[in-house]
C-alpha cells in the first residue's frame, strides 16, 4: 500500500552548533507561512522551516526550478537566511532545496555525518569568506581592422593602397593583434597569480573558482581569477590594505574584493559524499552577481530527490 503524501516537508537551511537562535524566527524564509525554526540533533542544530510539500515535492520543485524568477527568488531567500544564521553562530549552509520528510529524517541525516559537521564547524568557526576577483581589460586592437584586397591583379587605387591593402599587411595586422591579446592575458595572469599570492599570505584556506564567462563579465573584461579565502574575523583591514597596495601595483588588471560572506566553499566538511548533499555542496560563497551566476546556475535541473520519497534516501542538493 503506497503510503500517504504529506502535508509538509521540511526545508533545511543551514547546520550550526547552538548559540541564541531565537531571531529567526523573525526572517520570511522562503515565504511558506510558516517560521523559521531550529531543530536540535545531538550536538547539532539545524536552521529549518516547514514547507508545503503540494509546492516543494518532486515535481513540484523541478518546475519551480526551472522557472529563473522563482529559481532566484528561492536563491535568494536561502541566502538570506543562512546569512542571519551566519550573523548569529558559525554555521554550515547547505545547499538550495535540501528537503527531508519529517524531522526525524532531518535528525538521523545529521547524527550520520556529525563528525562531518563537527569538522566543518571546528574549521570555520571565528572566520569568515571572502572573494577575490581578478578581471583583464580587453582592450581596443592596437592596429586598425581591414579587409585584404582580395582582386587578383587589381590596380591600386584610392580606395586599394598598394601597401597597406595588400594580403600580406593584413596577415601582419591580423598576427600584431593576436600576439597583443597573448601578451596582454599573459601579463594579467601573473598578477592574477601575484594577487593570490598575497591574499593567500592571510588566509587560513583558499579555494580557486570557475571563472565568469562573458555572459557576467560582460564583453570589455576577462575574468582571470575568481578565488574565495577563508580568513580569521579581525584580518578585514590588512586584507584591504593589501588589496590597495595590489591594485596600484597591478595597474594591467582590475581587482575586487567581496564579502564578509557565510563560508559556503569552506564548510562542506565532507559531507558532500552523504546524504544531505549527494549531488554536491555548493562550491563558493555567494555575493549578488555569484547568487545569480552560481547559485541558480547550479541549481537548474537539480532539486529532484526528496529524503524517504519514491525510494530515495538523500536530500536534494543544488
Amino acid at each position: 500500500m503506497t503510503p500517504p503524501e504529506p502535508a509538509a516537508l521540511v526545508y533545511v537551511f543551514a547546520v550550526c552548533r547552538g548559540g541564541d537562535l531565537t531571531a529567526l524566527a523573525e526572517l520570511p524564509g522562503l515565504g511558506a507561512g510558516a517560521p523559521v525554526r531550529t531543530l536540535a540533533a545531538g550536538p547539532l542544530t539545524a536552521v529549518v522551516q516547514d514547507v508545503p510539500a503540494a509546492g516543494f515535492g518532486e515535481e513540484a520543485l523541478r518546475q519551480r526550478l526551472s522557472d529563473r524568477a522563482e529559481l532566484e527568488r528561492c536563491a535568494r531567500a536561502h541566502h538570506a537566511v543562512i546569512t542571519a544564521v551566519s550573523a548569529l553562530a558559525s554555521a554550515v549552509p547547505l545547499p538550495l532545496a535540501t528537503l527531508y520528510l519529517d524531522d526525524g529524517r532531518v535528525r538521523e541525516a545529521l547524527g550520520e555525518r556529525r563528525t562531518s559537521f563537527l569538522t566543518a564547524l571546528d574549521r570555520i568557526a571565528g572566520r569568515a569568506e571572502w572573494g577575490v576577483k581578478v578581471y583583464a581589460p580587453t582592450g581596443a586592437p592596437s592596429v586598425p581592422d581591414a579587409a585584404p584586397d582580395a582582386t587578383p591583379g587589381a590596380a591600386p587605387g584610392p580606395s586599394r593602397p598598394a601597401a597597406t591593402g595588400s594580403g600580406r599587411a593584413y596577415l601582419d595586422r591580423v598576427r600584431t593583434r593576436q600576439r597583443d591579446r597573448e601578451q596582454r592575458h599573459t601579463l594579467a595572469l601573473r598578477a592574477a597569480e601575484r594577487v593570490d599570492t598575497v591574499v593567500r599570505g592571510l588566509a587560513v584556506a583558499a579555494r580557486r573558482l570557475r571563472p565568469h564567462g562573458v555572459e557576467v563579465t560582460g564583453k570589455h573584461r576577462t575574468h582571470v581569477l575568481n578565488a574565495a579565502y577563508l580568513l580569521d574575523i579581525g584580518r578585514e583591514r590588512e586584507l584591504r590594505a593589501a588589496l590597495a597596495s595590489l591594485r596600484r601595483d597591478e595597474t594591467e588588471v582590475q581587482i575586487e574584493l567581496s564579502g564578509p560572506w557565510a563560508p559556503y566553499s569552506f564548510a562542506d566538511g565532507g559531507i558532500a559524499d552523504g546524504r544531505i548533499a549527494e549531488e554536491g555542496i555548493n562550491e563558493r560563497g555567494p555575493n549578488e552577481e555569484e547568487i545569480d551566476e552560481r547559485r541558480i546556475d547550479g541549481a537548474q535541473g537539480n532539486g529532484r530527490r526528496i529524503d524517504g520519497a519514491q525510494g530515495s534516501g538523500g536530500g536534494t542538493s543544488p
